[in-house]
């Protein structure tokens, strides 16, 4: 048996997937409840069967925001941490990760289910979640600017508290305030 070959998607058709795709982070980001798969073809501008040629299921859709987000948090510590000293890569990176928790609230029900149904792994999500921070936390502490009895844990913890109660966007201004507040206490110096 002759397997098809495996080929690369057209231009246009990888436009369009990252196109649905940051709409419809956007989208959920926005929304109170999880908004239609039709309001987010109407959004990014195409038709609903184009939303369905890339994501089958909501589900598939939910998955491929999901994995983005995390894919960008993780990533984004790298790209942080070559870019700013580590105490300004943190709060970045903290405000990234509010960015993450809000968007869930647009897509909420349906990713409750798929981690219940382990159709995304929540621990592997957190394991490099909790990676990303660690690198950042072993990078401050390589230069002395960040405290070496934190750990990622108590970050993610924190941050968890905080975006509970002051939930981007509309409480942005109360968050970063808090974030502030929390990036004091994790530098060594004042």
């Amino acid at each position: 048996m002759i397997e098809p070959e495996s080929r690369a998607p057209r231009a246009d058709a990888a436009r369009n997937r990252n196109q649905l795709l940051e709409v419809a982070t956007r989208v959920f980001l926005s929304a109170d409840t999880e908004p239609s798969m039709r309001a987010i073809a109407r959004e990014a501008g195409v038709g609903i069967a184009t939303l369905y040629r890339h994501f089958p299921t909501r589900e598939s859709l939910v998955d491929a925001v999901y994995r983005d987000q995390v894919t960008r948090l993780t990533d984004g510590a790298r790209e942080l941490l070559a870019e700013l000293p580590p105490p300004a890569a943190l709060r970045r990176w903290m405000e990234l990760f509010g960015d993450w928790i809000a968007t869930k609230n647009g897509m909420l029900d349906t990713l409750l289910t798929m981690i219940e149904s382990g159709e995304i792994a929540h621990a592997q999500t957190q394991a490099q979640l909790l990676a990303a921070i660690d690198a950042i936390l072993g990078a401050g502490r390589a230069t002395g600017e960040l405290r070496t009895d934190v750990t990622a844990e108590d970050i993610a913890a924190g941050l968890i508290g905080i975006f509970t109660v002051a939930r981007p966007p509309e409480h942005r201004a109360r968050a970063g305030r808090l974030l502030t507040i929390m990036m004091d206490g994790l530098r060594t110096t004042p």
